[in-house]
């Protein structure tokens, strides 16, 4: 793995700190509640947050709830097919760009939340010299607010 990858992990109500860089939001929902103007983050990316389907069943929507373990094998299953995403905040990773992925603030157990997860999938893909695979028609675009982060 790349050493030193800047990359971090908040909740999207925790303090924030100017070494918190580009604040990228990957809930599958916006925060309810939370006018636009009180956004804590730059961008929301809801490619990188677990599926509908894969969310109702981790809270137990849809039957008995998921243990972690064959959550994190499903989100990694959908995750293998967010390589645009992933590989495109990798390149920003690769430049000493700092990203902190944000999740619910209900998530309070980082080592059992999603945003643990893609930031292993970064990290990973950090290390690796590959490049972003271009977009297609089905892709989510991540909306920016005033932000001077670019691709």
């Amino acid at each position: 793995m790349l050493a030193d990858v800047p990359i971090r992990t908040k909740r999207w109500n925790d303090r924030l700190d100017p070494d918190d860089g580009y604040r990228l939001l990957i809930c599958r929902y916006r925060p309810r509640g939370v006018a636009k103007s009180d956004e804590t983050w730059d961008a929301w990316c809801k490619a990188l947050g677990p599926s509908e389907e894969l969310h109702a069943a981790a809270y137990g929507k849809t039957g008995p709830a998921l243990a972690f373990p064959e959550y994190e094998r499903r989100f990694l299953e959908e995750m293998s097919r967010q390589r645009y995403w992933i590989e495109g905040f990798a390149a920003h990773l690769r430049r000493g760009e700092t990203i902190t992925l944000l999740c619910s603030s209900a998530c309070v157990d980082a080592s059992r939340c999603h945003r643990t997860i893609v930031k292993r999938l970064l990290e990973a893909a950090a290390a690796g010299p590959t490049a972003a695979p271009k977009a297609t028609a089905n892709d989510k675009v991540v909306r920016r607010r005033g932000s001077s982060y670019s691709d």
